[in-house]
């Protein structure tokens, strides 16, 4: 008894301090379509650097999510030889610098599925990935059940980056988790239903080390397959549907 009560005091607590945050913007995605007043449908397979630069399976359209009871669904389909799922951007419509970033989802599930929530630098057109800086506040890979990726790529490490954590939580694929970085001008904490999972702190920010002291954009979308989605799909999981019930952005 005496457990539970610290836990529901750390929980209150948790939601004490986020209550007292400023809400600056959200998408509770209540509405028939997709606002692109604020989202960009991104489609394709993302050539000339194909595949998404990560070898990636899927051709990304403007058919595969909808708006549902205030939740934005993504479904991922096999059709054939072809697979396909969808990616939307905040890009240069809303970003943002420092700040809480959250959103509440339910990943998708099965080999080859590969759901994220994610942001790009608003520079990387100008300067190109990974020195734009990438905040990966949620990845999640089917072949890898019950664990959940937080992870930052900068010029100094990228790709098989240094700075990530894989994190073990028991049933993630059950129901909707809120996963959210913390992002303020000397570091970056990231947790999942308030737990603090990981922290990104380095003591020198030069560009390379710690792009971070710019707006960044949002994105969401579930990729198939590709270097960390896995070489093998399991043709028999689709559809998967990735739902995102909101994104919010506390100051």
């Amino acid at each position: 008894m005496k457990k539970i009560l610290i836990l529901l005091l750390i929980g209150n607590l948790g939601f004490a301090q986020q209550s007292k945050r400023k809400l600056l913007w959200s998408e509770e995605f209540n509405g028939k379509t997709l606002n692109e007043k604020v989202w960009n449908i991104e489609i394709g397979n993302g050539c000339p650097n194909c595949g998404w630069g990560n070898n990636e399976r899927q051709l990304y359209t403007n058919e595969n999510h909808k708006l549902v009871d205030g939740k934005l669904v993504i479904t991922a389909i096999k059709d054939g030889s072809k697979y396909t799922s969808t990616r939307i951007t905040t890009k240069a419509k809303k970003e943002f610098k420092y700040g809480r970033i959250e959103a509440r989802a339910k990943v998708a599930v099965g080999k080859g599925i590969w759901p994220a929530f994610w942001m790009l630098g608003s520079n990387i057109d100008k300067v190109g990935w990974p020195k734009s800086g990438e905040i990966d506040i949620l990845e999640y890979i089917g072949r890898d059940p019950d664990m959940v990726y937080t992870t930052l790529h900068t010029q100094d490490s990228h790709g098989n980056t240094i700075n990530t954590k894989r994190t073990k939580i028991e049933e993630i694929e059950e129901g909707f988790h809120v996963f959210a970085v913390d992002w303020n001008k000397d570091k970056m904490d990231f947790f999942v239903d308030e737990k603090l999972v990981y922290t990104f702190q380095p003591e020198n920010k030069t560009e390379d080390i710690w792009p971070f002291n710019q707006p960044f954009y949002i994105l969401i979308n579930m990729a198939v397959g590709g270097n960390f989605g896995g070489p093998e799909v399991d043709d028999t999981i689709f559809p998967q549907e990735f739902i995102i019930d909101y994104v919010r952005v506390y100051e």
